[in-house]
């Protein structure tokens, strides 16, 4: 697929791909791939929330997404950062329970323009820490 991370700070994460490897018949990006680099995106942003719990699982309890126009070149998705206070309570459940939900937002843009919206939710789930079950 040729994905890359091009971007992570206090806005988002950003992934893309070329359409050159992504492709349908059209010759514009493939929707199943589009579809990947957003969840990718989803995923990059939480996975890197928790990276200081390495005993976890990220998986997506759901998705969707709407194509809104052809990709042509590059596809780009941007997770925006939920507020502070989501992630906060986000985390204060996951400490407590081991296991949380998340609701992120992804958009895929090309030329400022928005090729697709994607609304997923991400779930953490703690795992045995393997040491400790010797």
């Amino acid at each position: 697929m040729g994905v890359r991370v091009i971007a992570q700070d206090r806005d988002g994460f950003v992934v893309e791909a070329p359409v050159a490897l992504n492709y349908n018949h059209l010759k514009t990006g493939f929707g199943g791939s589009i579809n990947a680099v957003a969840t990718l995106a989803g995923y990059g942003l939480l996975w890197l929330e928790l990276r200081d719990n390495a005993n976890c699982h990220v998986v997506v309890k759901e998705s969707s997404i709407r194509f809104l126009r052809p990709v042509r070149e590059t596809i780009r998705a941007f997770c925006e950062r939920p507020a502070e206070i989501e992630i906060a309570a986000f985390k204060k459940k996951f400490s407590g329970t081991g296991k949380a939900a998340l609701k992120l937002k992804v958009r895929v843009k090309e030329d400022d323009a928005i090729a697709a919206e994607f609304d997923g939710t991400f779930v953490a789930i703690k795992t045995a820490n393997e040491s400790s079950a010797r």
